[in-house]
């Protein structure tokens, strides 16, 4: 099975082709092409995303990135793109999932209008995506080279990721708009077990990284700062709260750090010459959290998986940190971020289960909830 993703619920427009089969008693997913379009150099100069400008680039791009992934995936449809009715299916696609939520509105009708007209003149069928399942997916994603999926006897030896996923699993999603605990009982089981009161912690590195004046997008520029951090004494050392940390629940609370920073800056007169220390601390409080709130929900939870996902699955030090604390699966880093090979990937597994919706109805949620049907 053959599946076109279409990813355009903020500011990167994303196309992919993934390949679906199943072996044995495993479902493997072959990434064939991942084209991501990203605006972060348009919107940099305001320091966030702009919903107007991204829904503009969007109906700009959509259509480039949208040929060039079955070019590069040697998928591309005769007639052109937008044939007539009942053409060549698009060559080789069997199903198109498309993100329908959450998200900025006025981008993701690009890419769900889009996927209406393709699955109408290609005449195939239509999945809805949650964009928080796209990104519990991207560890799903089985093979990363194209064309290549295990036969039978390799699957044994493979090292491929979706072969030590046992449900029901834990998975710590992480992202801009988004920080969330979430138990998995199957596919398209989900469970929320904790979120953010407030700030998700991609949200609250930019607004940090705006204080700091470090650059936009918040979360790489902290990390680099980070990384030059060499604290020499107790007079240069930086300490910030860890909000919630010993709460008994499995919730987050970032709004509380930012507004820390924001006072210990007022109150120190150097720190322009500490932004290496700032920012290190500032990484590690959210760091500390993260991880803290997901060991706790390990051990109240019989859980037989644990997985990382979300844009800011992408930061080195939670990686590594939370590999040295827990078994974590962790996706690589391009699907880390948006893109449409995790969409394509949760595609992939609802049209197994044939959930597949009429073009007709098909519509955009910026609010959707991960429970519900995507």
């Amino acid at each position: 099975m053959k599946i076109l993703g279409i990813e355009t619920s903020c500011d990167e427009t994303a196309a992919a082709i993934v390949e679906g089969k199943k072996v044995g008693t495993q479902n493997f997913v072959s990434v064939q092409s991942n084209v991501v379009s990203s605006q972060i150099e348009i919107h940099k100069k305001y320091g966030g995303v702009v919903p107007e400008v991204a829904a503009r680039e969007h109906v700009l791009n959509i259509l480039p990135v949208v040929n060039e992934a079955l070019e590069k995936a040697d998928l591309t449809p005769r007639p052109p793109l937008l044939g007539r009715r009942g053409g060549a299916k698009g060559r080789g696609i069997d199903v198109i999932a498309v993100t329908v939520g959450p998200g900025l509105i006025t981008s993701l009708m690009v890419g769900v209008e889009t996927a209406k007209i393709l699955s109408y003149v290609w005449n195939i069928p239509l999945v809805g995506v949650n964009h928080i399942e796209g990104h519990i997916y991207a560890n799903f994603v089985s093979v990363n080279s194209k064309f290549q999926i295990p036969n039978s006897k390799q699957i044994q030896n493979s090292k491929s990721q979706i072969s030590n996923i046992k449900f029901p699993a834990l998975i710590l999603t992480v992202s801009g708009g988004h920080t969330m605990l979430v138990l998995m009982a199957g596919h398209g089981k989900y469970k929320i077990i904790g979120e953010t009161r407030d700030d998700a912690a991609g949200e609250a590195f930019d607004k940090a990284a705006k204080l700091l004046g470090v650059g936009y997008p918040g979360g790489p520029a902290i990390a680099a700062y980070a990384a030059k951090s060499k604290v020499k004494s107790q007079k240069s050392k930086v300490s910030l709260p860890r909000p919630m940390i010993n709460s008994n629940d499995y919730d987050f609370s970032f709004s509380g750090l930012k507004t820390a920073l924001l006072y210990k800056l007022k109150k120190d007169k150097i720190w322009k010459k500490k932004i290496p220390e700032y920012c290190a601390e500032f990484q590690q409080a959210v760091i500390d959290v993260l991880i803290a709130k997901t060991v706790k929900a390990v051990r109240d939870f019989k859980v037989k998986t644990i997985m990382l996902s979300g844009g800011v699955a992408a930061n080195q030090e939670l990686r590594r940190q939370m590999k040295e604390k827990i078994e974590v699966l962790i996706p690589d880093l391009k699907y880390t971020t948006d893109n449409a090979a995790m969409i394509a990937t949760a595609g992939y597994f609802h049209a197994l289960k044939k959930d597949f919706i009429p073009w007709q109805k098909i519509k955009v949620d910026p609010n959707l909830e991960l429970s519900a049907r995507g």
